[in-house]
């Protein structure tokens, strides 16, 4: 791989939307580095490091190493996040493990450490881009009020880290993403494969998602972006991104749009 490649840290590598993303921009000829506590240490995408996102300092060290190893830093995918298995449980809040809350933690805290950490490498580019996986669970009720809250809490520190980045080159969007084709997901189907294919029609793979950030990131316009919520599906069909030769569907009327980031800044 070149020098010259851009440079791109997706946290939450070791599975679903973080390995899809990761594997998708290696693809499209980024310098990858993921991280997740059981990813790979020389994964086929690119390089894996092993650290627990509730830990600040090992946090430090990952970024600090990129810094060392490429002198750069052009992207941040903040996907990290602890889910738990009962998180599509239909029990209300209290019924569920109280570790549910985990997520505000890895998954809203530690985007905000990750993104600390790497401001000073993106701020050094000419272009960057710091991107936040969310979902329509920011504005609808999907999976609890810790889910929610964490998906609308990175929208939020999207639209309010634009405002820190301003004069800089470095812009930040939160993708919400949709249905996601995961390996899980789909042994779910594994007796019934018509049904996954039917469903399939209305979900996207992790790996599409990776695509759509790339578009993002080589938008001459990101600027104007930079702040907002975007529907993964929605950008993938104004940059002609298709997902193995489809253009998943959007879900806004369904399920909601973005809320669009107040101009009144307060300081």
């Amino acid at each position: 791989m070149s020098d010259m490649a851009p440079v791109a840290v997706v946290t939450g590598a070791s599975r679903g939307a973080g390995l899809g993303i990761a594997t998708a921009l290696a693809s499209l000829g980024w310098r990858v580095y993921g991280t997740g506590r059981s990813v790979p240490q020389a994964p086929t995408w690119g390089t894996g490091i092993r650290v627990d996102h509730s830990d600040d300092d090992a946090v430090g060290r990952v970024f600090e190493r990129v810094g060392a190893e490429t002198g750069r830093l052009d992207l941040l995918v903040n996907n990290a996040a602890v889910i738990s298995d009962q998180l599509v449980s239909p029990k209300p809040f209290w019924e569920k493990p109280r570790d549910l809350a985990d997520v505000l933690d890895v998954g809203l805290r530690s985007a905000y450490v990750a993104s600390w950490h790497a401001a000073p490498l993106l701020t050094a580019q000419p272009r960057a881009l710091i991107a936040f996986t969310s979902s329509p669970g920011s504005v609808c009720y999907m999976h609890g009020p810790a889910y929610g809250a964490q998906k609308a809490g990175v929208d939020k520190m999207a639209a309010d880290m634009a405002v820190d980045f301003r004069g800089t080159g470095v812009a930040t969007v939160a993708v919400w993403l949709g249905i996601l084709l995961t390996d899980k997901l789909r042994s779910a189907f594994d007796d019934n494969p018509d049904a996954l294919e039917a469903f399939a029609q209305q979900a996207e793979t992790p790996e599409f998602a990776g695509r759509v950030i790339d578009g993002l990131y080589r938008d001459p316009d990101l600027g104007d972006i930079s702040g907002h919520a975007v529907i993964a599906a929605e950008v993938a069909a104004r940059y002609g991104i298709t997902d193995n030769g489809r253009t998943p569907p959007s879900h806004r009327d369904m399920l909601g749009a973005p809320r669009v980031p107040s101009s009144v800044i307060v300081r």
